[in-house]
């Protein structure tokens, strides 16, 4: 049975069916462990077949806790030294295959499972480690970072491939003893034009070296590794005998590579959106990440015959764009450690793998010393032509990577050209060329055998000569230095930590149960601290003048300023008071802020800015065509968005100008950054000052969201540290836990939304409308039509034929006229509740001004020939219409005068001390001291004056020569008039007057209302529920109807 072990499997199945039955191989069978025995029947004659296997699967996971022993050990060993962790790894996994091989597999089951991995099919490897190291890799990534240099990651990766493959292709092809033809000499320089430098970027990440620079070489990584693969597909294509014309090589190359990004964004897409459906589960959300990234690389790498790697990363650059925010502080920190895990082991198994297949390869493989003994020299050769075609690659794009992103210099150059280390794509590419070349008529068993061992040489001497010699070129070029400004801020730090710990032992020091402690064996224990003895100094006090050191230290405090906001963001989300994509936009505009600091002051809301205002894409809402009804959904949603980011921006801001003072102290470069940022929101305060008097209703709705999530959340916390402190029971933990958060997830699926008033209420609420009787109001809501407007959109122009009237519901519009007499006033603006456009319609003359929202506006449109078929149906409207209209009217002829008083005030004044008289031709009337008229129609003459006849409209002042400046009040005016003989006014036409009674009335002042006054007071209040959001449409009183009536009446009696 002993000789059987050593033979061939055809000798071995020779001996056993010549000279065995099948009772004494069943007898032996324990000494056959790695033997598969199959017996076909024939009546009573045996044959058989045995079949090697490659030893039990179980043994396979052996090796498996095998190697994460052998790199806890590693990782725990080296840290804090130079030397790469994967280097150590691959130096462990060749030692593991060379003594497997060596004692003649003689290892037992640690053999057999060395033996299973090493035999492993290359693309099940690729299957396997890829996905998961691609996807975590990808997703660490700052998308701003891959934005500013996606550029220069694309040089390297698609015409930096094409330059080393053919470079190191030409060499294989003219330097090398092996006559390979071309195609067979390109595909191994295609195949060598992966790099793998993650030793290179873990060590970039430790030394804390250029976030650019380490964003580039694992950009570089992650794309050329794709492109590499497809360049490797279409060479052994080519080999296999496929014949490719340039427009065939065209559409491959976009079909592989274009498909493969399409690819990953509709898996990103799809799970993104999935994702949104999953409420606060983290073992869900893992799993989805886990499962996507695995399914993306199957379905573009088996489904679709395109690249599986560009596929995954673009999954997981859109994860990072898009879903990092998706993911709460609890679930994100779990998302984080267990991508770490995953790469951690898949790094461990794959370097150790790496050794053992170079290992196993190299000593079974007879032509590496027998047939071609000078190539272990051509290995080194090789190496050196390695480095020289990264030279020649990173030398011819220097000048274009210098231009793009954040450009590169001479020093970044060199590391970048140092960090072109191999790994294990280049090994399982090699490695499935071997496979194929066992039955292959194209490529030779030998060749196979050289491609393994000239691409494991390579890995393994880029990662023992690259990646061990890094961190000391990163050195050399002083690259891994701290600058001044940190290093003060460093020491200064150190200081404060002292003082913290000061602070944390006069609250420890003494114990009623154990007493005193002593500070002495305390601080000799905190030996970090040792060189924080002596005079504390300001990192930011000089002794001399020293402009460069302030530009650094500048430079510094932005920089940590903005650090501290984005922090703050974070925050804000996870207590909700911002959503994923306001969380979103706010995190973009830091990042691109920090890309400005050294040359501008803080610039973070610049932005925010194309958010906050409202797009010129929005004037296509206001198209006929366009419902209105959507119009008012994406206006108002667009709001909510902006007040979002307004609020969030503040509060952040504000959050950290008070922790970098807490930090820093008094400082004059700290009070330079806290000026900037005060600035900074200015802009901000204004946009929420605007909306809070045109739509109120949309940072009420804001506030609540944040208010009940807020409070969900608390009782959430409360509930859990009540179960932590023994005062409840786990399940009555759970009961409660879970009540409260179906009542969080209703709120996150359905929040309270703004809600637009129906237009019967805004209606019934509006002053014009509301105070109509039922029959004219009814008559006008049924020909009202409700329409929104943006910011800057005019309603009408001064001059114009009016072709109906205005009702403003929310928003402000802004007036202007060409009178020059009018220019002198401080808010030319109408609010909520104001009638546009009725004196006009009523007088049939032109329009006296112009008309331009100067926010977003909800206003009803009402046509000329409506407003007059009510006219006619009642005499108490038009006595009602014409009081209305006044209100616009006295703002625009008289604005140093009422442009204070609101329209609460204008409306009590005009219902409670005027009144409206209609006059025939030859009639006179009186203007006495303490009142101010105007002319709504017709032409009045001052009688025994000199003046020029009045022409409506027009303000009839107490005296014809009396003017106001800004200044004065109408009290004053009053004063000097009351000495002054009574003006006459002869009406020379059919004229109407409405004459105010302002005594006792001072500008600038609220009106002093009478007590008994029928019209609500809450004009300027605004609270939840409709009628009092919109309570400054205040509405006449019910009883100017009836007395408009009697009004009319005596009118007749004064005028004769």
């Amino acid at each position: 049975m002993d000789r059987l072990m050593g033979l061939p499997l055809p000798q071995c199945n020779y001996y056993l069916f010549k000279h065995l039955n099948q009772e004494s191989v069943e007898s032996n069978l324990p000494r056959f462990a790695n033997c598969v025995i199959r017996f076909p029947l024939e009546d009573s004659s045996v044959s058989g077949t045995i079949i090697m296997a490659e030893g039990d699967p179980s043994d396979a996971v052996l090796f498996v806790g095998i190697s994460l022993v052998l790199g806890i050990a590693c990782r725990h060993a080296l840290g804090g030294t130079p030397v790469p962790y994967t280097l150590a790894l691959l130096l462990l996994g060749i030692a593991l295959g060379a003594l497997e091989y060596g004692t003649h597999h003689r290892l037992g089951k640690l053999g057999d499972g060395i033996h299973l991995w090493a035999n492993i099919d290359p693309e099940l490897l690729l299957v396997v480690f890829l996905p998961a190291l691609l996807f975590e890799s990808s997703f660490s990534m700052e998308v701003h970072q891959i934005k500013r240099c996606i550029m220069q990651m694309f040089l390297l990766a698609v015409p930096g491939v094409l330059i080393s493959t053919f470079c190191l292709g030409a060499a294989l092809k003219l330097a090398f003893p092996y006559n390979w033809s071309w195609k067979t000499s390109l595909l191994l320089g295609g195949l060598l034009s992966a790099t793998d430098p993650v030793a290179v970027i873990a060590l970039l990440k430790e030394l804390g070296a250029s976030k650019k620079l380490s964003t580039i070489i694992e950009g570089e990584s992650l794309m050329n590794d794709g492109i590499a693969i497809v360049v490797y597909q279409l060479f052994y294509r080519m080999i296999l005998g496929w014949d490719f014309n340039w427009g065939g090589l065209v559409k491959f190359l976009s079909e592989v590579s274009l498909g493969a990004v399409a690819m990953g964004l509709a898996f990103g897409i799809a799970s993104v959106f999935w994702l949104g459906f999953i409420f606060t589960d983290t073992v869900i959300e893992i799993s989805l990440t886990l499962a996507v990234s695995y399914l993306a690389f199957f379905t573009a790498q088996e489904g679709f015959e395109i690249s599986g790697i560009l596929a995954v990363t673009t999954l997981g650059m859109f994860y990072s764009a898009v879903a990092r925010t998706a993911f709460k502080e609890e679930s994100q920190q779990s998302l984080h450690h267990f991508w770490e895990m995953v790469a951690y082991i898949a790094n461990t198994l794959v370097f150790i793998l790496s050794g053992v297949v170079i290992a196993e390869s190299v000593l079974s493989s007879d032509i590496i010393f027998k047939t071609q003994e000078n190539s272990w020299g051509y290995l080194v050769l090789l190496y050196v032509l390695v480095q020289v075609a990264r030279a020649i690659v990173v030398g011819v794009l220097f000048p274009f990577m210098q231009y793009f992103g954040y450009g590169l210099d001479w020093r970044e150059a060199t590391i970048l050209f140092w960090s072109g280390l191999r790994g294990a794509v280049s090994l399982a590419l090699s490695l499935s060329v071997k496979r194929s070349s066992d039955n292959s008529p194209y490529i030779s068993p030998d060749t196979g055998d050289l491609f393994v061992f000239l691409t494991g040489g390579i890995v393994f001497l880029t990662l023992i000569v690259n990646g061990s010699t890094t961190q000391f070129i990163l050195h050399f070029l002083k690259m891994d230095n701290l600058s001044p400004a940190k290093k003060r801020i460093l020491n200064y730090t150190k200081y404060e930590m002292l003082k913290k710990a000061l602070e944390a032992f006069g609250d420890l020091r003494d114990d009623e149960e154990l007493g005193p402690a002593d500070w002495t064996t305390v601080r000799r224990y905190i030996k970090s601290l040792n060189d924080a003895d002596g005079e504390q100094i300001h990192p930011h006090s000089v002794s001399e003048n020293n402009n460069i050191l302030d530009c650094m230290n500048l430079k510094d405090i932005r920089v940590r300023f903005l650090n501290g906001v984005q922090a703050a963001y974070w925050i804000m989300l996870d207590e909700g008071r911002i959503n994923q994509t306001t969380a979103n936009l706010l995190m973009r505009s830091v990042d691109e802020a920090l890309d400005l600091v050294s040359h501008e002051s803080l610039c973070d809301w610049k932005g925010l800015k194309s958010y906050v205002n409202i797009p010129n894409h929005f004037k296509f809402f206001q198209s006929s065509i366009i419902s209105q009804k959507l119009v008012t959904y994406f206006t108002v949603e667009r709001l909510e968005s902006a007040c979002y980011i307004c609020v969030g921006f503040l509060r952040a801001h504000r959050i950290a100008r008070a922790k970098l003072h807490d930090f820093i102290g008094d400082s004059e470069i700290a009070a330079m950054v806290i000026s900037e940022s005060e600035q900074e929101g200015e802009e901000a305060r204004h946009f929420l000052d605007d909306v809070r008097v045109t739509f109120p209703q949309v940072l009420r709705v804001v506030k609540t969201r944040q208010v009940t999530y807020s409070v969900l959340i608390h009782l959430i916390e409360y509930v859990n540290n009540l179960e932590k402190i023994g005062l409840l029971e786990k399940r009555e933990m759970i009961h409660l836990h879970d009540a409260v958060q179906t009542d969080l997830k209703k709120f996150l699926r359905n929040p309270p939304l703004v809600k637009t008033p129906k237009i019967k209420d805004l209606i019934s609420a509006n002053p014009l409308l509301g105070a109509l009787p039922a029959t004219a109001r009814e008559a006008l809501a049924g020909s009202t039509k409700e329409i929104m407007r943006l910011s800057g959109t005019t309603l009408y122009k001064e001059g114009s034929k009016p072709t109906g009237i205005w009702l403003l519901s929310n928003g402000v519009v802004k007036w202007s006229t060409k009178d020059t007499s009018t220019n002198q006033f401080l808010h030319p603006t109408f609010t909520h509740g104001s009638t546009l456009g009725l004196y006009e319609v009523l007088a049939e003359k032109p329009y006296t001004c112009d008309i331009v929202t100067n926010s977003v506006v909800m206003c009803f449109f009402i046509e000329t020939e409506k407003i007059l078929s009510v006219l006619r149906s009642d005499p108490a409207v038009e006595d009602f219409f014409w009081r209305e209209s006044t209100i616009v009217l006295v703002k625009i002829m008289l604005p140093r005068v009422f442009e204070k008083m609101s329209m609460q005030d204008l409306r009590t004044l005009i219902a409670e001390r005027s009144i409206l008289n209609v006059y025939i031709r030859g009639k006179s009337f009186e203007l006495l001291p303490q009142s101010v008229g105007f002319l709504l129609e017709g032409f009045i003459r001052q009688q025994g004056g000199e003046e020029e006849m009045l022409t409506a409209p027009a303000a009839i002042l107490p005296c014809p020569d009396q003017s106001f400046s800004q200044s004065e009040t109408l009290a004053g005016a009053e004063a000097g008039s009351s000495y002054r003989q009574v003006p006459v006014y002869q009406v020379e036409t059919r004229s109407r007057v409405i004459i105010f009674d302002i005594a006792g009335f001072e500008a600038g002042r609220s009106l002093q209302k009478s007590t008994s006054s029928l019209i609500s007071h809450s004009a300027d209040r605004h609270s939840g529920s409709f009628g009092r959001e919109h309570s400054g449409l205040i509405n006449w009183p019910q009883h100017l109807l009836n007395s408009s009536r009697h009004d009319g009446e005596t009118s007749g009696d004064n005028a004769v």
